[in-house]
């Protein structure tokens, strides 16, 4: 069995964490950096990462968590919100950073703005629905390199969202939360950590032709 099989095996989504056990700082910094490198649609980057450190808070956003735990109870919060609108703006900080990056003048990827533009001119509905399927791009790619690391986590729609934006100040910053993932090490009595994964058959699931 390969190593990533191994890892998948090993996570599940962990429901009672340690609240004494912390991940060290540099475990952290390579989640968060996994995290800006994960792949998006165009490369646009539609997110931003708040990890939540204040156990005041914590204990709030708990409560608007359906009195879900792991809020409070795992190493690490973190919330993955995205921006509320991808303007003209967005898309030329995006086209200059490019430019920039890769040595060219902005003008030289006119062609790729006029594309970018497509998301700019998505109406409200469509443009949150796109950028909530790059933020579980992002969540996917944190779930691997948990499990790699043999860090649990806990991913999290079972949350009110616009409370979650009210107590943590997104509205002032131009974010909505997406979804929720609390980062930690599993409590030893948690009764889901020996429990059986439950997964249909690859032959169901795998169609060649």
């Amino acid at each position: 069995m390969s190593k990533i099989v191994e890892d998948f095996k090993w996570r599940y989504a962990c429901k009672k964490f340690d609240p004494a056990k912390k991940i060290s700082k540099a475990d952290l910094d390579s989640l968060l950096e996994v995290l800006r490198l994960t792949a998006s649609s165009y490369g646009l980057q539609p997110w931003k990462f708040l990890v939540v450190e204040n156990q005041q808070i914590r204990q709030q956003l708990m409560d608007s968590s359906w009195g879900q735990k792991q809020v409070v109870e795992a190493g690490h919060l973190l919330v993955l919100c995205s921006p509320k609108k991808i303007d003209e703006a967005y898309i030329d900080r995006y086209i200059n950073d490019t430019a920039k990056a890769r040595g060219q003048e902005p003008s030289e990827l006119s062609g790729f703005k006029k594309m970018l533009m497509s998301i700019a001119a998505k109406d409200e509905a469509a443009q949150y629905q796109w950028a909530k399927n790059q933020v579980y791009i992002a969540l996917g790619s944190l779930l691997s390199a948990c499990a790699q690391m043999r860090i649990d986590s806990c991913p999290m729609e079972g949350f009110m969202a616009k409370d979650y934006d009210k107590i943590l100040g997104l509205d002032d910053k131009g974010l909505t939360s997406m979804v929720v993932c609390p980062i930690g090490y599993r409590h030893p009595d948690d009764k889901y950590s020996s429990m059986e994964k439950i997964r249909f058959p690859l032959d169901e699931l795998v169609v060649r032709i």
